[in-house]
């Protein structure tokens, strides 16, 4: 007889320092998908939902997925969505727990519903409550996950992505199908310990592809061959989730049968939390101001590929509004030309033009609407409008490749020699298609200045003469002390930059 293993994704990163809800309908334009229809979306992508395929495939067993269910990152996830999701999770593990084998989740790490500071270790705790203590579950997590430690109580698997930018979910999804097979096998007795460090976040936000993290994830890879280890994770932490269980994590996945494997997995956990703690003032990035930003676009030779410029603090991928104006208004001031601007997320502007027809130009006040104390208020533009679309595409690029995507009613305005991406949806930029498919060539600008942290560089340092990383003193801004901690521990790192420990 096949093992019956239950399947589900819901995931979001909750930015507690926005303002509003994340709602249910917000799920719902970005990804709310029951059952085959997610497999059908999902299913043969880069998702951890393709890879507990790949392993039901592997293993032989019959999968029942439940939901996939996923917003952008942004405030506090409402009740009313967070019982919708979890409820529908919990009545199909209710309605089947007499034939299951085991349940695979794939999660984020930071969810923060409006109602407790832990959505993850909410939902595994009325699952527990469903199943009783001896239901073999493994658990999927975001690299940015506040990973708590109720979560790797309630699962004996825990493990997280070891790419930043992300590339390899279907690959950890391969990974937790296959530890959680050799756990209902009875090969293993999987368990899971933490360790942690008073930090808001690992200070390159865990970056794999250079900085004092990269030995760290290759040592990582490496204790995962030792016996009795199965998974070795580390968690930047997500700061912008102000709650009790903040900062960097390591976790280590091990089997309890083995006498040693308990003490080995404590020594390799601290010894990569130490090496964490112990690179915290080595940060990879050069913060510009958006002026300095704008001026080295105005004297840049883009004959190598376009000057890449990410405004860090508004990334949209954090939870930030994404509507931020002093990088668009310290580049107009510049006279930057050849360029491209998004996203900027403005949902009254982007009604707006789509009130007038291509070709037509326009003034109007654009982004700046939520809190202007972060990232400057609205400005006023006069432009021309070159596209008007419903911002639907296909992206292609490492991370979205395959899935369907929407900004919602979009158009493209171009304010002096700049293409301006307007949208109404919530999402950084990924993919190159979330300009191409808005007619803006990304290869053909002199500059491009996107709003995104660090996943970007996954689809656009290929092409990239150069890239440039600053502040517009939006909501994710690297200055912590700009937001007002009410929960997280102190002392803490880097708000109390003399801690020792």
């Amino acid at each position: 007889m096949p093992r019956h293993v239950l399947t589900a994704e819901f995931a979001h990163e909750s930015n507690t320092f926005k303002k509003g809800l994340t709602t249910l309908d917000d799920f719902k334009a970005e990804t709310y998908l029951i059952g085959d229809a997610a497999i059908a979306e999902r299913g043969d992508a880069n998702t951890e939902l393709a890879g507990f395929l790949d392993a039901a495939r592997e293993k032989g067993w019959s999968v029942n997925h439940v939901i996939s269910a996923h917003a952008g990152p942004g405030a506090r996830v409402a009740r009313a969505a967070y019982e919708d999701i979890a409820g529908k999770i919990c009545e199909a593990i209710k309605a089947n727990v007499a034939q299951l084998d085991g349940i695979l989740l794939s999660l984020h790490g930071a969810m923060v519903p409006e109602f407790c500071e832990d959505g993850e270790g909410e939902l595994l705790s009325r699952i527990r409550a469903i199943t009783g203590p001896d239901m073999p579950i493994a658990v999927c997590l975001d690299l940015h996950a506040n990973c708590t430690p109720l979560m790797c109580e309630l699962a004996e698997i825990v493990l997280s992505y070891k790419t930043y930018p992300h590339i390899d979910m279907r690959e950890r999804g391969l990974q937790a199908g296959r530890i959680l097979e050799s756990h209902m096998a009875g090969e293993t007795r999987p368990r899971t310990l933490r360790a942690h460090r008073p930090m808001l976040d690992e200070i390159n936000g865990g970056r794999s592809d250079e900085g004092p993290m990269v030995p760290l994830y290759a040592k990582a890879r490496e204790a995962e061959s030792e016996p009795g280890i199965l998974a070795v994770s580390i968690n930047a932490g997500f700061s912008d989730a102000d709650i009790r269980d903040v900062g960097p994590t390591v976790t280590v996945t091990f089997d309890s049968r083995l006498p040693a494997a308990e003490p080995r997995a404590r020594a390799i956990a601290e010894e990569i939390a130490n090496g964490i703690w112990e690179a915290r003032f080595t940060s990879v990035n050069s913060y510009l101001s958006v002026e300095e930003a704008a001026d080295v676009a105005c004297h840049f030779d883009a004959a190598n590929g376009p000057l890449i410029i990410a405004d860090y603090s508004d990334n949209p991928g954090s939870g930030a509004y994404g509507d931020s104006t002093n990088l668009l208004k310290a580049m107009l001031e510049a006279g930057v030309v050849n360029a491209a601007f998004g996203p900027m997320i403005d949902p009254q502007a982007a009604a707006f033009l789509h009130t007038h027809k291509v070709g037509d130009r326009v003034r109007l006040s654009l982004g700046g609407k939520n809190d202007p104390a972060f990232g400057g208020g609205p400005l006023d533009v006069t432009g021309e409008i070159v596209v008007l679309s419903n911002g639907d595409m296909i992206c292609d690029g490492p991370i979205l490749g395959g899935l369907h995507h929407s900004y919602g009613v979009t158009a493209v305005l171009r304010v002096q020699g700049i293409d301006v991406l307007v949208v109404t949806g919530n999402s950084q930029i990924l993919d190159q298609q979330q300009f191409k498919a808005f007619g803006i060539m990304p290869g053909e600008k002199a500059v491009i200045a996107l709003k995104s942290m660090q996943h970007f560089r996954a689809a656009f340092e290929p092409i990239a003469g150069k890239v440039i990383v600053c502040d517009s003193g939006a909501l994710s801004t690297p200055r912590y002390e700009r937001r007002t901690y009410r929960n997280a521990p102190r002392p803490i790192f880097p708000l109390d930059a003399d801690l020792t420990i």
